[in-house]
């Protein structure tokens, strides 16, 4: 077995003063002191014997001192390991004077492999990245988490936090703040969003609008109004509001807001709703449920066994609702939409525009607004049914 002693550039490669061993299955690097040099000391001193000039050709480590131009002996000067030194070239080594160091130092390894034999300089990317670049952000779009419906607008929360809305953009509905958000809802003329930090951003018809300080856990936008539980249970309310109509106190867990009342669900399951009692609006059934939502007229819970129960106007038999069990339920003007527990949709009430009819497959959440509804299938893409004015019911493909 021969040595090579090595410095300059191969030995930077070797990650110091080294020497390269020549055997049948290749080069080695062993790390070395200068002492262990020949005519070396421990100081740095001494010379490095004569030999030959690597960047002249090949390295001669053959036996009898003959070149040996094998593909195994030969050595990669990869360019991350020399940092002064370009990718093509260096100040001490022409393009022509560079040694043709081939990077087959396992021949045992298919070439496609060999890449994993690299040093991890940089931990922080990838196995699988270049070293000189970060990762790339996903060009393709976000599917979605939520989805909310006014009358002619769509908003839809991504899965990233972004929300992307369509139709009607006449009052700036469809133009949301480019913010990170955990939920939206939207109304007939202004839209809100909960902020990941817990704040409230609101927009479209929003001038004179006051929307309130602090932090929030949840928020609902119905007719002119919004309201918002903060974390504390209490829930605080803006716009438009009843005038003399008290606000019930207490802790709730949610709150919905329609066009003429506002229902919540309290932290003990019970539900307390308040407005305009016209057809019972504000009489809500008796026994506890996990989610309630208010509509034009009529109002429908999830109860805790999973059953349906609506209350409100009748007319076109919106509050009939199905058998069965629910994981949630949205009302809409003269209609509504629950997402059954194996994720399929059920619909019932008016169809004048076909929004009672909801497509097949299995949905995540529904919404339910005039003539209209759209749900986020479980994955991640958005289907809209019934009235398509505004384009209200064409959502982005993802």
């Amino acid at each position: 077995m021969a040595k090579t002693w090595i410095t300059g550039p191969l030995a930077t490669g070797c990650l110091g003063v080294a020497w390269l061993v020549a055997s049948a299955t290749g080069l080695a690097c062993h790390r070395t002191s200068l002492g262990d040099v020949p005519g070396g000391s421990p100081d740095g001193g001494g010379d490095v014997p004569d030999g030959p000039d690597p960047r002249d050709g090949d390295v001669d480590a053959s036996p009898g001192g003959a070149s040996d131009t094998r593909p195994d002996l030969r050595f990669d000067l990869a360019p991350d390991l020399r940092p002064d030194l370009g990718p093509d070239t260096g100040p001490d080594l022409a393009p022509d004077r560079r040694p043709d160091f081939a990077p087959d130092l396992r021949p045992d390894v298919a070439p496609d492999r060999r890449r994993d034999l690299v040093p991890d300089l940089r931990p922080d990317l990838g196995p699988d990245l270049p070293r000189d670049r970060a990762p790339d952000r996903e060009t393709a779009a976000v599917g979605f988490a939520a989805v909310s419906t006014g009358v002619e607008t769509t908003c839809g929360l991504r899965i990233d936090g972004t929300i992307t809305c369509w139709g009607d953009n006449a009052i700036g509905l469809a133009t949301p703040p480019p913010d990170a958000f955990s939920s939206v809802s939207v109304g007939p003329s202004f839209a809100c969003g909960l902020r990941t930090d817990g704040t409230v951003a609101c927009w479209g018809a929003v001038t004179g609008l006051v929307v309130p300080d602090g932090v929030f856990a949840s928020v609902s936008v119905g007719y002119g109004r919004g309201c918002g539980v903060k974390p504390d249970g209490t829930v605080t309310c803006w716009g438009v509001v009843f005038g003399d109509v008290p606000q019930p106190s207490g802790s709730f867990a949610s709150v919905s807001t329609g066009d003429s009342s506002i229902c919540g669900v309290r932290t003990d399951g019970t539900l307390a709703c308040w407005g305009q009692s016209t057809f019972g609006l504000t009489t809500p059934p008796s026994g506890t449920f996990t989610s309630v939502s208010t509509g034009s007229l009529s109002a429908c819970g999830v109860r805790s066994d999973g059953t349906l129960a609506c209350w409100g106007d009748n007319t076109h038999g919106e509050t009939t609702s199905p058998s069965g069990a629910f994981a949630s339920v949205s009302t809409g003007a003269y209609f509504a939409c629950g997402v059954r527990t194996d994720g399929t949709l059920a619909c019932w009430g008016n169809n004048s525009a076909g929004e009672t009819r909801p497509p097949a497959g299995t949905f995540a959440s529904v919404s339910a607004s005039r003539y209209y509804a759209c749900g986020v299938r479980t994955d991640g893409t958005v289907a809209c049914w019934g009235n398509n004015s505004m384009g209200q019911a064409t959502p982005p493909a993802r």
